[in-house]
């Protein structure tokens, strides 16, 4: 009765995988599969992975000599430093305020919720230099908040001055990155089936469980996208440190900048480049698997 049951079971994905390509004309489908995944694989090398070549081939110009000159320069090491630190805490700020927000804005209902979700998706479409001169407007040297203290205390100049330093950069890469959080758990809350909810909740557990055990868990995949998008993106931000006038935080790509337009140094230019983009390929790469460990375990324990 086994061997029957086991003769009649539906052949696996290998079996069918491996009879549909011994089939009749399966190495001509093959190729014109190919065929048709050529001119987007010529279009990404032609416009990213060509100059990439370049770039890494002229920093290798003169041998290692470029590289060590670099890495044993004070700018980089701080500017390194600077990067990293500034990434991190970016990113750690944007999935705690993006979660919590997500979560307003997804179960407690108040009028305009909706409109609220449909902005964060025009909010991605603004460029990251128009938050950081709205800020600007708000916390500069000549900004409406110092302006308002100067009119009331009468004194030359207002308190606020942490723009121009890394906090000012912080603050405004975490506003700007957010809603790059927020989105991707709004989807991911639109399709939790709410009978899980109701059932916690009527079993008495409170808002801090059910978010803890029941929405994180499902959520947990689109968090950690939203975070490791947003950690790529402020190891490779510009605008932000560039119009918030911090002169004092050098980051790798500010670096790039002066090394290529203000000192004319492109080999220099090049080798911190090519140092930025290793970078940040690395810390995704580790950013994706812890979060991918993280992932199953908390879905084990769901």
């Amino acid at each position: 009765m086994t061997e029957t049951l086991a003769s009649r079971r539906p052949a696996g994905p290998r079996v069918r995988a491996r009879s549909a390509a011994q089939r009749p004309g399966g190495s001509a489908r093959t190729g014109r599969v190919w065929l048709w995944a050529l001119p987007p694989l010529a279009v990404l090398a032609v416009s990213f992975l060509h100059p990439l070549v370049l770039v890494v081939r002229e920093s290798f110009s003169g041998g290692t000599a470029a590289y060590r000159q670099v890495f044993g320069s004070e700018a980089f090491t701080d500017a390194l430093a600077t990067t990293v630190a500034l990434a991190l805490g970016a990113t750690l700020g944007c999935v705690v305020i993006g979660f919590a927000l997500a979560l307003v804005v997804a179960f407690v209902p108040f009028p305009g919720s909706r409109s609220v979700a449909r902005f964060i998706d025009v909010f991605l479409s603004f460029p990251s230099f128009l938050i950081t001169l709205a800020l600007l407007f708000l916390y500069g040297t000549v900004g409406m908040a110092n302006g308002l203290w100067t009119g009331v205390t009468g004194a030359e100049e207002g308190p606020f001055h942490f723009l121009t330093t890394p906090w000012g950069v912080l603050l405004a890469e975490v506003t700007y990155f957010t809603p790059f959080v927020m989105r991707p758990l709004l989807a991911a809350f639109a399709q939790l089936d709410t009978a899980q909810l109701e059932v916690a909740s009527s079993l008495g557990a409170r808002p801090a469980r059910i978010v803890r055990q029941v929405i994180l868990p499902e959520a947990y995949p689109a968090l950690m996208a939203g975070g490791a998008l947003v950690l790529v993106l402020c190891l490779n931000e510009f605008a932000i440190v560039l119009f918030t006038g911090a002169k004092d935080v050098v980051t790798l790509p500010m670096l790039v900048y002066s090394k290529a337009i203000l000192e004319s140094d492109y080999v220099s230019a090049c080798v911190v480049a090519t140092v930025d983009v290793v970078l940040s390929v690395g810390l995704y790469g580790l950013y994706r698997s812890l979060t991918g460990r993280s992932s199953r375990r908390a879905r084990a324990h769901a």
